[in-house]
């Protein structure tokens, strides 16, 4: 990209680990204490990873974007959601009314990376941007499938390429799943109301 223009020498040193900073990400396992069973949760830290520094750059443009769009349909906490219901409860409730929950197993691996990266996309042009940071929006996009398609990681002495889904320690794979999500689940909607 740096060869190409897409981006500035300056964005590229920003953007750019340095051999001896890198270091391949190690998975391990933290168990879900609230979930029957106690399953485990693949966590891949990649605090040096050498695509982090992108991840992270890419994550402070793109979620405060998320945050906007999502501000009237996501929540933080089971608190919150419990007081939204509530209050729309006090007006809208009626006895046919029915409430369901989703609960997606997996979410960041399980996301289909190109369908990600795609995600961001949608967002971006629901928001009709351009540009944002000084980067064109098809820089950002490119840079997004990069950090996608290049998680490495080892395990037990192996070395392994993750090929669904994003990495957990990837600041950019929360917004990614959080963009997917939030578009995912207006497909719902128009599906519901449209019956």
């Amino acid at each position: 990209l740096r060869l190409a223009h897409w981006i500035t020498q300056k964005q590229y040193e920003l953007l750019c680990v340095k051999p001896s900073e890198a270091k391949l990400a190690h998975l391990y396992y933290l168990p879900k204490t609230h979930k029957p069973g106690t399953p485990l949760r693949p966590i891949v830290s990649g605090l040096k990873h050498p695509t982090i520094k992108i991840s992270t750059y890419l994550d402070q443009l793109l979620r405060p974007l998320f945050n906007k769009i999502g501000l009237k349909t996501t929540t933080t906490s089971g608190f919150e959601v419990m007081k939204q219901v509530y209050e729309w409860s006090t007006t809208n409730l009626r006895k046919e009314t029915l409430l369901c929950t989703i609960d997606v197993v997996d979410l960041y691996t399980m996301i289909p990376q190109t369908e990600g990266v795609l995600a961001i996309k949608k967002m971006l042009d629901y928001l009709e941007l351009k540009q944002i940071g000084g980067l064109k929006i098809e820089t950002i996009i490119r840079l997004s499938r990069f950090v996608m398609k290049n998680n490495y990681f080892l395990y037990e002495g192996q070395y392994y390429h993750q090929i669904r889904g994003g990495a957990m320690g990837s600041p950019l794979t929360l917004t990614i799943a959080n963009c997917y999500m939030f578009f995912f689940e207006r497909n719902i909607v128009k599906q519901i109301t449209n019956a």
